[in-house]
Protein backbone atom coordinates (compact mmCIF):
# COMPACT_ATOMS: atom_id res chain seq x y z
CA UNK A 1 0.00 0.00 0.00
CA UNK A 2 1.43 3.44 -1.08
CA UNK A 3 1.81 6.44 1.55
CA UNK A 4 -0.55 8.57 -0.51
CA UNK A 5 -3.32 5.14 -0.18
CA UNK A 6 -2.31 5.15 3.56
CA UNK A 7 -3.27 8.91 4.11
CA UNK A 8 -6.31 8.79 2.43
CA UNK A 9 -7.14 5.76 4.16
CA UNK A 10 -6.40 7.30 7.23
CA UNK A 11 -7.99 10.41 6.64
CA UNK A 12 -11.68 8.14 5.69
CA UNK A 13 -11.50 6.04 9.25
CA UNK A 14 -11.02 9.14 11.24
CA UNK A 15 -13.93 11.35 9.55
CA UNK A 16 -16.31 8.48 10.27
CA UNK A 17 -15.01 7.57 13.77
CA UNK A 18 -15.78 11.12 14.36
CA UNK A 19 -18.88 11.25 12.72
CA UNK A 20 -20.01 8.29 14.62
CA UNK A 21 -19.29 9.30 17.90
CA UNK A 22 -20.92 12.51 17.63
CA UNK A 23 -23.93 10.80 17.00
CA UNK A 24 -23.33 8.64 19.64
CA UNK A 25 -23.35 11.06 21.92
CA UNK A 26 -26.84 12.58 20.92
CA UNK A 27 -27.80 9.14 21.67
CA UNK A 28 -26.15 8.94 25.21
CA UNK A 29 -27.87 12.37 25.80
CA UNK A 30 -31.53 10.92 24.95
CA UNK A 31 -30.40 8.23 27.32
CA UNK A 32 -29.78 10.31 29.86
CA UNK A 33 -26.44 8.80 30.41
CA UNK A 34 -24.38 12.44 31.53
CA UNK A 35 -20.94 10.92 32.08
CA UNK A 36 -20.89 9.49 28.51
CA UNK A 37 -22.35 12.83 27.13
CA UNK A 38 -19.65 14.59 28.74
CA UNK A 39 -16.45 11.86 27.89
CA UNK A 40 -18.32 12.46 23.93
CA UNK A 41 -16.43 16.05 24.48
CA UNK A 42 -13.13 14.79 24.97
CA UNK A 43 -13.26 12.22 22.67
CA UNK A 44 -14.06 14.69 20.06
CA UNK A 45 -11.36 16.44 20.61
CA UNK A 46 -8.86 13.32 20.12
CA UNK A 47 -10.55 12.73 16.31
CA UNK A 48 -10.73 16.76 15.75
CA UNK A 49 -6.55 16.72 16.52
CA UNK A 50 -6.15 13.51 15.02
CA UNK A 51 -6.67 15.45 11.16
CA UNK A 52 -3.69 17.63 12.42
CA UNK A 53 -1.22 14.41 12.94
CA UNK A 54 -2.53 12.82 9.41
CA UNK A 55 -1.49 16.51 8.06
CA UNK A 56 1.89 16.21 10.19
CA UNK A 57 2.44 12.70 8.69
CA UNK A 58 2.72 11.47 12.24
CA UNK A 59 0.45 8.29 11.57
CA UNK A 60 2.26 5.80 14.22
CA UNK A 61 1.19 8.53 16.89
CA UNK A 62 -2.27 8.95 15.06
CA UNK A 63 -2.69 4.50 15.05
CA UNK A 64 -1.28 4.35 18.36
CA UNK A 65 -3.83 7.31 20.18
CA UNK A 66 -7.07 6.11 18.10
CA UNK A 67 -6.29 2.80 19.18
CA UNK A 68 -5.84 3.61 22.83
CA UNK A 69 -8.97 5.68 22.69
CA UNK A 70 -11.12 2.74 21.65
CA UNK A 71 -10.36 0.67 23.82
CA UNK A 72 -10.91 3.11 26.52
CA UNK A 73 -14.38 4.51 24.90
CA UNK A 74 -15.26 0.71 24.51
CA UNK A 75 -14.53 -0.18 28.15
CA UNK A 76 -16.27 3.04 29.69
CA UNK A 77 -19.23 2.84 27.58
CA UNK A 78 -19.61 -0.97 28.01
CA UNK A 79 -19.63 -0.27 31.67
CA UNK A 80 -21.96 2.11 31.99
CA UNK A 81 -24.67 0.83 29.86
CA UNK A 82 -24.12 -2.83 29.81
CA UNK A 83 -23.13 -5.86 27.44
CA UNK A 84 -26.74 -5.37 25.34
CA UNK A 85 -25.47 -2.74 23.72
CA UNK A 86 -22.84 -4.28 22.06
CA UNK A 87 -19.75 -1.70 22.82
CA UNK A 88 -17.62 -4.62 24.07
CA UNK A 89 -17.64 -6.04 20.08
CA UNK A 90 -15.04 -3.37 19.46
CA UNK A 91 -12.72 -5.32 21.14
CA UNK A 92 -12.95 -8.67 18.82
CA UNK A 93 -12.38 -5.70 15.81
CA UNK A 94 -9.68 -4.24 17.73
CA UNK A 95 -7.44 -7.15 17.82
CA UNK A 96 -7.18 -7.85 13.54
CA UNK A 97 -6.97 -3.92 12.93
CA UNK A 98 -4.00 -3.92 14.84
CA UNK A 99 -2.40 -6.70 13.26
CA UNK A 100 -3.36 -5.07 10.03
CA UNK A 101 -1.94 -1.38 11.03
CA UNK A 102 1.49 -3.48 11.99
CA UNK A 103 1.65 -4.42 8.65
CA UNK A 104 1.02 -1.04 7.03
CA UNK A 105 3.73 0.77 9.33
CA UNK A 106 6.28 -1.71 8.41
CA UNK A 107 6.10 -1.13 4.89
CA UNK A 108 5.93 2.20 5.12
CA UNK A 109 8.66 3.11 7.92
CA UNK A 110 9.91 -0.35 8.98
CA UNK A 111 8.75 -0.24 12.57
CA UNK A 112 6.69 -3.03 14.44
CA UNK A 113 3.93 -2.30 16.37
CA UNK A 114 4.31 -5.21 19.06
CA UNK A 115 0.96 -5.99 17.65
CA UNK A 116 1.08 -9.31 20.15
CA UNK A 117 1.22 -7.82 23.73
CA UNK A 118 -1.16 -5.03 22.71
CA UNK A 119 -3.21 -7.88 21.78
CA UNK A 120 -3.26 -9.54 24.84
CA UNK A 121 -3.67 -6.07 26.76
CA UNK A 122 -6.71 -5.70 25.44
CA UNK A 123 -8.30 -9.46 25.60
CA UNK A 124 -6.93 -9.01 29.77
CA UNK A 125 -9.09 -5.42 29.40
CA UNK A 126 -11.96 -6.97 27.98
CA UNK A 127 -12.43 -9.89 30.59
CA UNK A 128 -11.63 -7.01 33.44
CA UNK A 129 -14.32 -4.53 32.38
CA UNK A 130 -16.94 -7.36 31.17
CA UNK A 131 -16.07 -8.90 34.71
CA UNK A 132 -17.31 -5.50 36.08
CA UNK A 133 -20.77 -5.29 34.56
CA UNK A 134 -21.76 -9.39 35.09
CA UNK A 135 -20.79 -8.43 38.82
CA UNK A 136 -22.03 -5.12 39.07
CA UNK A 137 -24.05 -4.79 36.61
CA UNK A 138 -24.21 -1.39 34.44
CA UNK A 139 -23.66 2.31 36.28
CA UNK A 140 -26.91 3.11 33.69
CA UNK A 141 -29.86 0.62 33.84
CA UNK A 142 -32.13 1.65 31.20
CA UNK A 143 -33.66 -1.60 30.78
CA UNK A 144 -32.35 -2.13 27.69
CA UNK A 145 -33.94 1.02 26.05
CA UNK A 146 -32.66 0.83 22.23
CA UNK A 147 -30.37 -1.41 23.16
CA UNK A 148 -31.35 -4.04 20.34
CA UNK A 149 -30.55 -1.05 17.49
CA UNK A 150 -27.04 -0.41 19.14
CA UNK A 151 -26.02 -3.72 19.18
CA UNK A 152 -26.84 -4.10 15.38
CA UNK A 153 -25.21 -0.56 14.88
CA UNK A 154 -22.26 -1.76 16.76
CA UNK A 155 -21.94 -4.40 15.43
CA UNK A 156 -21.90 -3.18 11.54
CA UNK A 157 -19.82 -0.88 12.61
CA UNK A 158 -17.37 -3.72 13.67
CA UNK A 159 -17.64 -5.84 10.71
CA UNK A 160 -17.09 -2.79 8.79
CA UNK A 161 -13.85 -1.86 10.71
CA UNK A 162 -12.75 -5.60 9.99
CA UNK A 163 -14.09 -5.38 6.49
CA UNK A 164 -12.11 -2.07 5.18
CA UNK A 165 -8.55 -3.21 7.32
CA UNK A 166 -8.43 -6.53 6.20
CA UNK A 167 -9.22 -5.64 2.82
CA UNK A 168 -6.61 -3.54 2.62
CA UNK A 169 -3.92 -5.55 4.03
CA UNK A 170 -4.74 -8.36 2.12
CA UNK A 171 -4.85 -6.23 -1.19
CA UNK A 172 -1.48 -4.04 0.17
CA UNK A 173 -0.34 -8.28 -0.01
CA UNK A 174 -1.27 -9.57 -3.10
CA UNK A 175 0.77 -5.96 -4.46
CA UNK A 176 4.02 -6.79 -2.65
CA UNK A 177 3.54 -10.56 -4.00
CA UNK A 178 3.46 -9.91 -7.21
CA UNK A 179 6.58 -7.62 -6.99
CA UNK A 180 8.80 -10.18 -5.53
CA UNK A 181 7.55 -12.51 -8.23
CA UNK A 182 8.30 -9.59 -10.72
CA UNK A 183 11.78 -8.70 -8.65
CA UNK A 184 12.29 -12.18 -9.22
CA UNK A 185 11.59 -12.96 -12.01
CA UNK A 186 12.18 -10.71 -14.52
CA UNK A 187 15.39 -8.77 -15.52
CA UNK A 188 15.89 -5.17 -14.35
CA UNK A 189 17.53 -3.70 -17.06
CA UNK A 190 15.23 -4.86 -19.99
CA UNK A 191 11.96 -5.59 -17.97
CA UNK A 192 12.42 -9.13 -19.71
CA UNK A 193 12.56 -12.38 -18.16
CA UNK A 194 15.41 -14.20 -16.43
CA UNK A 195 17.39 -16.97 -17.07
CA UNK A 196 15.96 -18.50 -13.95
CA UNK A 197 12.17 -17.70 -14.92
CA UNK A 198 12.93 -19.16 -18.86
CA UNK A 199 14.58 -22.52 -17.11
CA UNK A 200 11.58 -22.96 -15.47
CA UNK A 201 9.37 -22.36 -18.26
CA UNK A 202 10.99 -24.58 -20.86
CA UNK A 203 10.11 -27.40 -17.80
CA UNK A 204 6.47 -26.18 -18.34
CA UNK A 205 6.89 -26.88 -21.87
CA UNK A 206 9.13 -30.15 -21.89
CA UNK A 207 6.15 -32.59 -22.55
CA UNK A 208 5.37 -30.42 -25.34
CA UNK A 209 8.25 -28.92 -26.94
CA UNK A 210 7.45 -31.01 -30.51
CA UNK A 211 5.17 -27.96 -31.11
CA UNK A 212 7.11 -25.45 -29.23
CA UNK A 213 10.47 -23.38 -31.25
CA UNK A 214 13.09 -21.99 -29.31
CA UNK A 215 15.26 -19.20 -30.74
CA UNK A 216 18.94 -17.05 -29.31
CA UNK A 217 19.46 -13.90 -30.32
CA UNK A 218 22.62 -12.52 -29.59
CA UNK A 219 23.56 -8.43 -30.02
CA UNK A 220 26.54 -8.58 -32.73
CA UNK A 221 29.55 -6.67 -31.82
CA UNK A 222 28.71 -5.47 -28.29
CA UNK A 223 31.52 -5.11 -26.87
CA UNK A 224 32.71 -3.04 -29.66
CA UNK A 225 29.52 -0.93 -28.66
CA UNK A 226 30.21 -0.96 -25.14
CA UNK A 227 33.80 0.20 -26.03
CA UNK A 228 33.18 2.96 -28.27
CA UNK A 229 30.50 4.61 -26.71
CA UNK A 230 30.54 3.50 -22.84
CA UNK A 231 28.38 1.29 -20.92
CA UNK A 232 25.15 3.04 -20.46
CA UNK A 233 24.89 3.37 -24.27
CA UNK A 234 25.50 -0.40 -24.01
CA UNK A 235 22.25 -0.41 -21.47
CA UNK A 236 20.34 1.78 -23.78
CA UNK A 237 20.95 -0.45 -26.53
CA UNK A 238 19.74 -3.37 -24.46
CA UNK A 239 16.69 -2.01 -23.66
CA UNK A 240 16.09 -0.76 -27.05
CA UNK A 241 16.69 -4.37 -28.22
CA UNK A 242 13.81 -5.86 -25.37
CA UNK A 243 11.29 -3.44 -26.78
CA UNK A 244 11.83 -4.10 -30.21
CA UNK A 245 11.62 -7.86 -29.00
CA UNK A 246 8.80 -7.32 -27.08
CA UNK A 247 6.80 -5.55 -29.45
CA UNK A 248 7.35 -8.10 -32.63
CA UNK A 249 7.30 -11.22 -30.19
CA UNK A 250 3.88 -10.60 -28.76
CA UNK A 251 2.61 -14.02 -26.90
CA UNK A 252 5.93 -15.69 -26.60
CA UNK A 253 8.42 -15.66 -23.77
CA UNK A 254 11.42 -13.53 -24.09
CA UNK A 255 14.20 -13.52 -21.58
CA UNK A 256 17.74 -11.69 -21.04
CA UNK A 257 19.74 -14.81 -20.98
CA UNK A 258 23.03 -13.17 -20.44
CA UNK A 259 24.82 -10.12 -21.48
CA UNK A 260 23.56 -9.14 -24.85
CA UNK A 261 21.95 -12.90 -25.33
CA UNK A 262 17.96 -13.30 -25.56
CA UNK A 263 16.20 -16.45 -25.27
CA UNK A 264 12.80 -16.62 -26.90
CA UNK A 265 10.32 -19.25 -26.53
CA UNK A 266 7.25 -19.79 -28.86
CA UNK A 267 4.79 -22.64 -28.23
CA UNK A 268 3.50 -23.07 -31.79
CA UNK A 269 6.31 -22.98 -34.67
CA UNK A 270 4.20 -21.85 -37.49
CA UNK A 271 5.72 -18.31 -38.90
CA UNK A 272 7.95 -18.28 -36.39
CA UNK A 273 10.84 -17.83 -38.83
CA UNK A 274 8.61 -15.27 -40.38
CA UNK A 275 8.58 -13.03 -37.22
CA UNK A 276 12.15 -13.92 -36.06
CA UNK A 277 12.92 -12.16 -39.63
CA UNK A 278 11.10 -9.32 -38.98
CA UNK A 279 12.20 -8.62 -35.54
CA UNK A 280 15.73 -8.60 -37.01
CA UNK A 281 15.14 -6.30 -39.44
CA UNK A 282 13.19 -4.12 -37.37
CA UNK A 283 16.05 -3.91 -35.08
CA UNK A 284 18.61 -3.50 -37.79
CA UNK A 285 16.41 -0.47 -39.38
CA UNK A 286 16.55 1.20 -35.93
CA UNK A 287 19.43 2.84 -34.83
CA UNK A 288 19.71 3.93 -31.39
CA UNK A 289 20.60 7.50 -30.40
CA UNK A 290 22.61 8.41 -27.16
CA UNK A 291 24.27 11.71 -26.24
CA UNK A 292 24.05 12.65 -29.49
CA UNK A 293 25.52 9.58 -31.37
CA UNK A 294 23.85 6.86 -33.46
CA UNK A 295 24.63 3.44 -32.32
CA UNK A 296 23.66 0.82 -35.30
CA UNK A 297 22.33 -2.40 -33.87
CA UNK A 298 22.57 -5.75 -35.07
CA UNK A 299 21.40 -8.83 -33.93
CA UNK A 300 22.00 -12.73 -35.48
CA UNK A 301 19.39 -15.51 -34.03
CA UNK A 302 19.69 -19.50 -33.79
CA UNK A 303 16.30 -21.10 -33.99
CA UNK A 304 15.05 -24.77 -33.42
CA UNK A 305 12.14 -26.68 -32.87
CA UNK A 306 12.00 -29.06 -30.61
CA UNK A 307 12.43 -33.12 -30.53
CA UNK A 308 11.07 -35.46 -27.91
CA UNK A 309 13.93 -37.50 -27.23
CA UNK A 310 16.31 -34.05 -25.76
CA UNK A 311 16.30 -32.59 -22.95
CA UNK A 312 15.60 -29.05 -22.02
CA UNK A 313 19.65 -28.52 -22.16
CA UNK A 314 20.15 -30.75 -25.17
CA UNK A 315 17.47 -27.78 -26.77
CA UNK A 316 19.32 -24.59 -25.77
CA UNK A 317 22.88 -25.97 -27.25
CA UNK A 318 20.88 -26.88 -30.31
CA UNK A 319 19.70 -23.08 -31.17
CA UNK A 320 23.16 -22.33 -29.25
CA UNK A 321 24.71 -24.13 -32.54
CA UNK A 322 22.35 -22.51 -34.80
CA UNK A 323 23.58 -18.86 -33.19
CA UNK A 324 26.96 -20.00 -33.75
CA UNK A 325 26.92 -20.58 -37.25
CA UNK A 326 24.79 -17.36 -37.53
CA UNK A 327 27.88 -15.44 -35.92
CA UNK A 328 30.54 -16.80 -38.52
CA UNK A 329 28.51 -16.65 -41.93
CA UNK A 330 28.11 -13.02 -41.92
CA UNK A 331 25.93 -12.13 -38.35
CA UNK A 332 22.65 -9.99 -38.71
CA UNK A 333 20.85 -13.25 -39.78
CA UNK A 334 18.10 -15.85 -38.45
CA UNK A 335 19.69 -19.60 -39.17
CA UNK A 336 17.02 -22.31 -38.67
Amino acid sequence: MSEKNVMKLTYGVNTALLFIVFGLMLFFQKLEADFLVYFSIPTLLVYIFNYLLVYKNKLEIFVWLVYFWIILYMGVTTICLGESYGFHLYCFSMIPVIYASDYVSFRINGKNLRSLPISIGVAVFYFVFMGYVRVNGPVYDRGGKYSMFFLVFNSLVVFWFLVLYLNASVRSIIVSETKLTDMAHKDRLTNLYNRHYMLDRLEEVSDEKESAVLAMADIDDFKKINDQYGHNAGDEVLKAVAEKMTSVCEGCDIARWGGEEFLILFCESDGVEDILEKMRADIASSPVEFEGQVINITVTVGMAGGRKDQSIDEWIQDVDNKLYIGKNSGKNRVIR
